[in-house]
């Protein structure tokens, strides 16, 4: 606690309106959005490699976004970081009876409905209920995020496919109708019809349990990394990329696969 103590102490200080730091008075629920999203993937970047020292410091980054932003309430009169960690702890102990009281849940299943309907009993004494199933999904979520969600919201109402055979059908069915809207070159149509591929391809990996934003981040690293072998390579025989052939990168990412296997 000494620690916490501290670091609220030195946010109260940035702060300070005559001798704080004048970017970070600047700043406002608004203006650190990008910072805490930025800070939050950091985390799950650091946590999906393994690397426990960057682990450590990039929850220390996140950390601060929720003292600088509950600072700021505080200045404003809304709430103290206290109420935000009495808030969680109390919502935690309520969404668990399993742990800290006496139910008893059979499974997964039921622990999740338990969880749901907590939720809207608590938007509920808010005033803020909403009709809907999909109503609670941030519409802000990055797009891959989000639609796993969606998908997940409506198959807890029984919309959805029994198992993943009926979506690869899917699958090919939109892939028709991207080649039928290309052939047409209906650039809107285009459009629309890679997101709803996309959105099919979200689903197959809800099926099969896979979360499909860390799966891509996944591929994105490994693209980096054997990209990065590829414009090695070139460099060691003094070529850059925009130098050599499709063909010479093209074999080039075939041996960096081979090491990766080795």
């Amino acid at each position: 606690m000494k620690n916490t103590i501290r670091l609220l102490d030195i946010m109260a200080r940035l702060r300070h309106p005559e001798t704080g730091c004048p970017w970070d008075l600047r700043q406002d629920f608004a203006s650190l959005v990008p910072y805490t999203l930025e800070e939050a993937y950091e985390v799950a970047d650091a946590a999906e490699r393994g690397d426990p020292d960057d682990l450590r410091e990039e929850l220390g980054d996140l950390l601060l976004q929720v003292v600088f932003h509950s600072r700021i309430a505080e200045e404003l009169g809304l709430f103290q970081f206290e109420d935000v960690a009495s808030g969680i702890a109390d919502k935690l102990t309520r969404r668990h009876p399993h742990v800290f009281g006496e139910t008893a849940f059979d499974t997964d299943e039921e622990r999740q409905r338990y969880w749901d309907d907590s939720k809207r009993a608590e938007r509920s004494e808010k005033g803020k209920a909403r009709e809907g199933a999909l109503s609670g999904v941030p519409a802000n979520l990055p797009a891959l995020v989000m639609a796993q969600k969606l998908q997940d919201h409506a198959a807890r109402v029984g919309f959805d496919w029994p198992d993943a055979e009926p979506v690869f059908a899917k699958l090919h069915e939109e892939l028709d109708e991207l080649q039928a809207a290309r052939a047409a070159g209906d650039e809107a149509n285009i459009r629309e019809e890679i997101g709803d591929l996309l959105f099919v391809l979200v689903n197959l990996a809800r099926h099969f349990g896979v979360d499909a934003e860390s799966a891509l981040r996944d591929c994105n690293r490994k693209f980096t990394r054997r990209f990065a072998y590829i414009e090695a390579q070139l460099a060691a025989a003094g070529l850059a990329p925009a130098e050599s052939t499709l063909e010479e990168m093209d074999a080039l990412w075939d041996e960096a696969k081979a090491v990766e296997r080795r």
